[in-house]
């Protein structure tokens, strides 16, 4: 098989298998009170689906707009660093291209783009494997959005625990990892759940996930050299 060939295989699948992360998606926005339309907007025009859950589930328990946009907001700030990774990859030219190639900037186009072994199959897999996902993302979006809308009452219920499953779904393989930064993103994980946990009785819905992320990237930046551990 040709490394092309292989590129495209891997995006795909990679992609195909993300996708279907846009049924839980769909359904978590059905729950916090989105319509069908609302939950494919935010799927086609914030497509970055870890500041989409946070957004519904702020929305969901109760919290403010404010909130759920500044969940939202913390949540995608990576992406401008996988941004900044990448643009010199890319090198899209024009404005249109540009603003085309920074819309499918997430963890998986930026991974697939990173790992391949040259620039002409970085650009193939970021390409191939942010089409694959937009599409699938938005399409199970809408499958989510109306299947959660016919269920009975006792499945709507248990929609409360699709954000928080999705979450974990998503974070899992990266503290499973075996590689030498496993540890600290596991340690970096559990402080902010116990931030979020300490402050959920104290303070309104939401306030406790932006405050979390904000311990989080605390936590996580970069220490000069030589800096005590």
């Amino acid at each position: 098989m040709s490394a092309r060939a292989a590129t495209l295989r891997d995006a795909v699948g990679l992609g195909l298998a993300v996708g279907l992360y846009g049924v839980a998606f769909g359904a978590a926005a059905d729950a916090a009170g989105l319509d069908v339309w609302q939950a494919l907007a935010l799927s086609a025009l914030m497509f970055t689906g870890a500041s989409q859950f946070a957004l519904v589930g702020v929305l969901g328990a109760g919290g403010s707009g404010a909130a759920a946009v500044g969940s939202a907001l913390l949540l995608g700030t990576r992406n401008t660093l996988y941004g900044v990774r990448l643009a010199p990859l890319l090198a899209p030219r024009g404005p249109l291209r540009r603003a085309a190639a920074a819309h499918w900037v997430i963890d998986e186009t930026t991974a697939m783009a990173v790992a391949a072994p040259d620039r002409e199959l970085g650009r193939l897999a970021f390409r191939a494997t942010g089409a694959t996902i937009y599409l699938g993302w938005n399409a199970t979006t809408v499958l989510g959005a109306l299947g959660a809308s016919g269920l009975g009452g006792t499945a709507q219920a248990a929609l409360d625990a699709v954000v928080p499953a999705a979450f974990l779904a998503l974070l899992w393989p990266r503290l499973r990892r075996p590689h030498p930064e496993a540890a600290l993103q596991r340690r970096v994980a559990a402080g902010g759940a116990v931030v979020a946990l300490l402050l959920t009785p104290v303070v309104p819905p939401g306030v406790q996930v932006v405050a979390a992320v904000v311990a989080v990237a605390l936590a996580g930046r970069p220490r000069p050299a030589g800096a005590a551990g």
